[in-house]
Order: C-alpha cells, then structure tokens, then sequence
C-alpha cells in the first residue's frame, strides 16, 4: 500500500493495480474506508482485465490522514481529484458507493474530459438535507451554539461539525441540471433503509443525456455486496467498457 501527500502534507493512503485503459477508480461511502468487499471485488476484476485501478482511503477514513471530524465534501472531492490528476493517465471510469457516489458527481463535473463514465452504488448525492431535516431541534440548536454534535443513525455515531453540514450544501449536485452525455449506471437495492429508491429515480430526472440507466435489485440492502450484486457491478463495468470503447 502507497501514500500520495497533499498541498498540507497529509498522506492520503491508496492501492493501485497497472493495466491498460480505461482506469477505474472507487471511491468509499461516508465512514467506509478502501477494504470493503466492493472495493477488493473491483479490484480482483480489474487484475482478471489487466485494467488500471485505484481504490483510496479519504481523510478522515481508513488509514489515511487526520480525524473524521474535521474533513468536508470539499476536502473529500479534492482527494479525489488529487488521485485523478496524480495518479491516473487518460479516460478513467468513477465508481462511487453511497456518499462516494456524491464525490463522484462532483469529480465528473470538475474534470470532464477525464471521467468517461460512472457507476453509482446506492448512490447517495446531496444527503446533507435528509440528514439536517432529520436532526432533533435539540441537535440543531446544540451545532449552532457548539459547532459540533454526535450523530447517531442506523447504530453508528460519528461526530459531525458545522462547517460540514454548511460546505455540504454548498456542494449539492442536483439543485440544478446536470449534464452528463456519457454513461451512468446507479444500481440500487430495494431493501436499502439508508438510501430511498427515490434518489436513483432523482438522479434520472435531474441528468441529461441518454446513456443513463438504473437497476433495481429486489433482495439487496445498502451494501450491495452479495454474489449476484457483485455479478451484476461486474457486468455493468463490462457493458461501461464496451461503450467507451465503441465510442
């Protein structure tokens, strides 16, 4: 495993495996890190396709640089960005789980000529409003006055501070339209109780372009990373490549 340092010399850790083009690039969800099952079986994938591939830890996560607290969209969306302009040469395909998805969104927006296509899983772009709107009038009051609170949800707590939730809506994607002529695919579980079916649906309306497609998979949660999800993100890359390259 690698480190890449940043302008303020903090190590941003990665794992990257040499192939041919397109690359491919995944980026974790909010407090997931780079060892996840998706993570290794993209990357197993990769090696099976001599494909280039990187999977990164950003701050705050895994065994990269600094506390979680302290990081925002924007911090996250530069690591990003940091490993693309870095790291990577030529087309690169996004692949972002659950708030990685949102990093993703805003990578393709800030380096179009790079990102050819994205694949979103349980893609969660803009939560920051479910998350606000969902928080006690106690919570709210006491991150105005403290600037920090713990917040609890679906048995994990985390402390989140203000400069996040206020960075956090200054990065929503979908408040306006987005253009995207490129493909995308959003997979998505219908047993998913962290991300609404609604967002995929969201995402469908918000972007232009005709290369955009979703798959529902009946029996899968949020995680997305049983057999047949993993079958079905391998296929999905295998049909993202065979467009780029026909392009």
């Amino acid at each position: 495993m690698s480190y890449i340092l940043n302008i303020d010399n903090q190590k941003i850790y990665y794992n990257k495996v040499y192939g041919k083009k397109p690359g491919i690039i995944f980026i974790h969800g909010l407090n997931s890190d780079m060892s996840g099952q998706k993570a290794i079986s993209i990357e197993k994938y990769a090696k099976k396709n001599r494909l280039n591939f990187i999977r990164f830890d950003c701050r705050g996560h895994g065994k990269s640089d600094g506390k979680f607290e302290d990081f925002t969209i924007s911090d996250w969306k530069n690591d990003l960005l940091n490993i693309i302009d870095n790291l990577t040469k030529g087309p690169q395909i996004l692949i972002g789980s659950s708030m990685g998805a949102w990093l993703m969104f805003l990578a393709a927006r800030a380096r179009p000529s790079r990102v050819k296509a994205l694949i979103g899983l349980a893609a969660a772009p803009d939560y920051i409003d479910d998350l606000y709107s969902n928080l006690s009038r106690a919570k709210k009051v006491e991150i105005s006055k403290k600037g920090i609170i713990k917040y609890t949800t679906n048995g994990f707590s985390y402390l989140i501070k203000k400069k996040f939730i206020v960075d956090a809506k200054k990065n929503k994607i979908f408040n306006k339209p987005f253009k995207w002529n490129k493909p995308l695919i959003l997979i998505h579980g219908l047993k998913d109780n962290i991300v609404s079916k609604k967002v995929p649906e969201l995402i469908l309306k918000k972007i232009s372009g005709n290369l955009v497609r979703i798959i529902f998979l009946k029996n899968s949660d949020h995680r997305l990373s049983s057999s047949l999800d993993i079958k079905i993100l391998n296929e999905s890359i295998d049909s993202i490549i065979k467009t780029i390259r026909l392009s």
